[in-house]
């Protein structure tokens, strides 16, 4: 029965030939890793095998080239000084922070904070003769230039508010010849536009300004700047048709926002309600209506924000008050600096 177990001891030859087969090889690779020997055969001299240590590699200045260069700082970027060791001097060295300059670029005419920020990377703003920065501020006594001209120091953000009537566009100028609010306002400066719109049969307020930022954050729903609106409407809207216009009604370009809804006072068969919406879509207020079986005849916006239209005549146009401009700007975000 000696040889029913023959495998064990050939396993053990064979390890034994193959020590003997890697130690006359000498500087044959072990274990596939490519490391050479650098003496004889293990047991060879009587002196065991040695095992080669990872070498690590150097952190911080002695690191190698490669590795310098995948750790280099990117002199050319915006905030970083120009080469030579030249700083391009800020309104900061002079103690006063200024403001911003995509706010100053907004508030002249120049479009959103945004648009501002896209100008002075294409290199088109200058402060003090130095190309601007993003976040850079500036100092009501630097020059700023934009596309080589200055802005002027005494102009000022000019807001209107104007009473538009039916029957007149929305719109710098119109194709088929119809009138447009700007018609109604003669001589204005460069950059007024309108701050979201009525469509033509609607009236009542409509805002204008120069100031980018402050149209931007008024016309935006993240705002929720109250829109108040008087509607004629034909029959009397019940208790449930009020409370689906708050609740939210589903439009063709999905559900509203809640709303306030009030009936006001009857006008013949017809009767008036007030809404105050914090967005605005196209023909919101009339489709809104209609949804509920109350088909507009007759719309006004009476407020914005906390302006009110007033006793100001239809076709007319007036700038804002101190007072007015600074509550609309405060509900906005922009009081600050």
């Amino acid at each position: 029965m000696g040889g029913a177990h023959p495998r064990p001891h050939r396993r053990r030859v064979a390890r034994a030939g193959r020590r003997r087969r890697v130690g006359a090889a000498g500087g044959r690779a072990l274990g596939g890793r490519g490391r050479r020997r650098t003496g004889g055969g293990a047991g060879a001299a009587g002196e065991p095998r040695r095992r080669h240590r990872a070498v690590r590699r150097p952190h911080g200045p002695h690191r190698s080239g490669h590795a310098r260069r995948h750790h280099r700082v990117d002199r050319h970027r915006a905030d970083a000084p120009p080469l030579g060791g030249q700083r391009v001097p800020t309104d900061t060295d002079s103690g006063d922070p200024g403001e911003r300059l995509q706010k100053i670029l907004a508030r002249r005419g120049y479009g959103s904070r945004r648009k501002a920020e896209e100008l002075i990377r294409a290199g088109r703003v200058r402060v003090d003769g130095h190309p601007a920065t993003i976040g850079q501020r500036a100092a009501p006594s630097a020059r700023i230039t934009v596309d080589g001209t200055p802005l002027d120091d005494e102009q000022a953000a000019l807001t209107l508010m104007l009473h538009k009537p039916p029957d007149v566009i929305v719109a710098a100028s119109d194709h088929r010849g119809r009138p447009t609010v700007f018609d109604l306002l003669g001589d204005v400066p460069a950059g007024l536009r309108h701050v979201g719109r009525l469509d033509r049969d609607s009236e009542g307020l409509l805002l204008l300004t120069t100031d980018g930022e402050l149209a931007h954050r008024v016309a935006h729903p993240r705002f929720e700047v109250a829109k108040t609106y008087e509607a004629l409407v034909d029959g009397r809207p019940g208790d449930e048709a009020l409370a689906r216009l708050r609740a939210g009604i589903d439009l063709d370009d999905g559900p509203t926002s809640p709303a306030e809804a009030e009936r006001l006072r009857p006008d013949g068969d017809c009767w008036w309600v007030r809404l105050v919406l914090h967005e605005g879509r196209k023909r919101q207020v009339r489709r809104m209506l209609a949804a509920v079986g109350h088909p507009v005849r007759r719309l006004v916006r009476t407020r914005l924000g906390p302006l009110e239209l007033g006793t100001l005549e239809p076709g007319a146009a007036r700038a804002l008050t101190g007072g007015e401009l600074a509550g609309l700007r405060a509900q906005c975000g922009l009081d600050g600096p």
